[in-house]
């Protein structure tokens, strides 16, 4: 199988007043192709700093990171922006959608930065990735006219549109109760399914129990990274979820 991440001997270092911060500290990790890792760990153990390092938006002080074959290090600001662009679809904690924009614009955002998209398939596009959300008959409402749920899955939409080679999720359910949460991650392992590559950073062991590996990282080293031998199928929790709701009523 391709590699879509490699990370070697992966350092990073900064100052904080007088003091120089170790948030990694010599890192190694792949992740193939149609793989599906959660990376865990409680704040301060380095999980932000690796997130910015894997989704393009900073660099590392040392060592080594290839996306889909590319060396992050070597690149400028620009190139970084254009390799985010085309190979990472982020989704986050708080959606990030514009309030005044339909799903479908909201989706259609990153399109706009490729001149040689057409509108008419940027739409088209655009349209496809909610569909396989689940979201084909909300394309004209606003955020404020969804739940958290529908705009987490807009979100997602818009991850897809660029038809990256990962997605790279922050945090995705920590905004959803346990219902909403186990229909995002029954969506993730959909996706996963149909060959998409999911880095997802939880700090949640109930939703990396839904991934096929799990990554935890303390003090700025990773000190397990475990293959998941009893995954959890997220659609069956969601039906016993709605068993157990019909009891109670």
């Amino acid at each position: 199988m391709a590699k879509i991440l490699e990370i070697i001997d992966l350092k990073k270092e900064f100052k904080m007043g007088g003091q120089t911060v170790h948030a990694l500290q010599g890192i190694n990790f792949t992740v193939e192709t149609g793989e599906f890792v959660t990376i865990m760990g409680h704040s301060g153990s380095g999980k932000s700093t690796l997130l910015n390092i894997l989704g393009c938006l900073d660099i590392p002080s040392d060592g080594d990171y290839f996306l889909d074959g590319v060396n992050v290090k070597n690149l400028d600001k620009d190139q970084l922006a254009q390799l985010r662009n085309q190979k990472i679809g982020f989704v986050f904690q708080a959606y990030n959608l514009l309030a005044r924009t339909t799903a479908l614009e909201n989706v259609e955002l990153p399109l706009l930065y490729d001149s040689k998209i057409s509108t008419k398939e940027r739409n088209e596009r655009s349209l496809k990735a909610l569909e396989a959300v689940k979201l084909g008959d909300r394309i004209d409402h606003l955020p404020n006219q969804m739940s958290g749920g529908q705009q987490q899955r807009v979100a997602i939409a818009r991850a897809l549109v660029n038809e990256p080679v990962m997605i790279l999720a922050d945090e995705a359910t920590g905004n959803l109760d346990t219902r909403t949460s186990y229909e995002i991650m029954a969506l993730m392992q959909d996706l996963n399914l149909q060959g998409k590559t999911i880095v997802f950073v939880t700090h949640e062991p109930d939703i990396a129990a839904f991934s096929s590996r799990t990554i935890t990282l303390k003090d700025g080293k990773i000190i397990k990274d475990l293959k998941n031998d009893q995954i959890k199928n997220a659609k069956q929790m969601l039906d016993s979820l709605a068993i157990s709701d019909d009891h109670k009523t």
